[in-house]
């Protein structure tokens, strides 16, 4: 890594640091400098705001978000193991403290400005991906009924009511056995509601 990249990392690090103590409205530039050990040139040198630097922040997020969901759907797959590999896409999220560390940052934000939660919801594509697997699971015959947005919806929701937002507010991270227990479960009860009766859980 680079002078410069290590610096640019160690700024980043000090301002999720100084967002999460402070707020957004309350964090300084002057004290993330202090934090990063770096000067407040440097720090404006790679970002000339400091809403520059919390876009910067949440759009690191959203990457992170957006490339664990690069999972194309494989039509040979059992549906159980499809969807636990779908379910994945979001464990391996919440069992990485890194992002759990962000994302509790950005959403004590995101509470307080409406604006930015409408934002941020913009440049995920989570939701999306996750319909489409549901709706090509319907088309296959895979899964039965319902509505893939609701479906969607319902499978994230019952991996993250037990994996995400319990551990949020705890400012804990999940270890890799109790997110598989998780994701099982949601996967039981998706099929246990949707599945086609041909198809059988683990």
């Amino acid at each position: 890594m680079s002078v410069t990249d290590q610096k640019k990392k160690q700024i980043i690090e000090a301002a999720i640091a100084e967002f999460q103590e402070k707020g957004f409205a309350g964090a300084s530039m002057d004290r993330i400098s202090e934090r990063a050990s770096v000067s407040k040139r440097t720090v404006y040198n790679h970002f000339e705001s400091k809403d520059v630097l919390f876009r910067d922040i949440t759009q690191c997020l959203i990457d992170q978000l957006n490339a664990a969901l690069e999972i194309p759907y494989d039509p040979d797959q059992p549906i159980a193991d499809a969807l636990i590999r779908l379910g994945w896409a979001e464990g391996e999220l919440l069992v990485n403290p890194c992002f759990m560390s962000l994302a509790r940052m950005i959403m004590g934000e995101t509470i307080r400005d409406p604006e930015m939660a409408a934002d941020l919801e913009a440049r995920m594509t989570k939701l999306s991906v996750f319909e489409q697997y549901m709706a090509r699971a319907i088309d296959e015959g895979k899964l039965a009924g319902g509505d893939p947005d609701l479906m969607a919806q319902q499978f994230l929701g019952l991996i993250k009511s037990r994996a995400f937002f319990p551990n949020m507010y705890a400012a804990r991270v999940p270890d890799r056995a109790e997110v598989d227990r998780i994701i099982k479960d949601s996967v039981d009860m998706i099929l246990a509601r949707y599945g086609s009766g041909s198809q059988s859980g683990h």
